[in-house]
């Protein structure tokens, strides 16, 4: 079904839209090319505004016709979000709990390295480190990798590492 241009005696198809009104609603009228383009041309859309109407429209349009609010606002979400980052505490007990084993300890550079080769932090908890000996030597040990030089050597340091850290850990306590 077509539809006819709403213009005055006007019989062609209407396929263009114009709008009713100015407060971008969805009525809208149906033109033909001729009549959309002579409407375009006379269309103003601040056609009944004053100049501080004007104005006030292009600054609300800057923040695409939203309400804004200052800085200074209580209730902005920049600075509710700030203000809740600051207060916000860390658990330091859990952090203490975490930590507080290292104090005692003094680790040298074969420690360091130590705690590199089994990829694990510096001055994690003896139960991680471990832990992350046992995946290790499972990954690594040649039974699960057919005899594999490369993985035997991997494990020898792997080994090694473990020993170091396990002989530091043990002077301390």
């Amino acid at each position: 079904m077509k539809n006819i241009c709403d213009w005055n005696n006007c019989n062609k198809i209407g396929e263009y839209k114009a709008p009713v009104e100015k407060d971008n609603s969805k009525k809208y009228r149906l033109l033909c090319l001729e009549h959309v383009k002579e409407f375009n041309k006379n269309w103003n859309y601040f056609s009944g505004m004053n100049d501080n109407q004007v104005i006030d429209f292009l600054k609300s349009d800057m923040v695409w016709h939203k309400p804004t609010q200052s800085f200074s606002s209580s209730d902005n979400f920049f600075k509710v979000l700030w203000n809740n980052t600051l207060r916000d505490e860390l658990d330091k007990e859990k952090l203490k709990s975490d930590f507080n084993h290292m104090g005692q300890f003094r680790y040298d550079h074969k420690d360091i390295k130590a705690f590199e080769i089994l990829g694990i932090s510096v001055g994690s908890r003896w139960e991680k480190i471990y832990d992350k000996f046992k995946i290790l030597v499972k990954k690594f040990h040649p039974d699960m990798n057919s005899g594999n030089k490369k993985f035997e050597e991997k494990l020898k340091s792997i080994t090694l590492a473990y020993t170091q850290l396990k002989k530091t850990y043990r002077e301390k306590n």
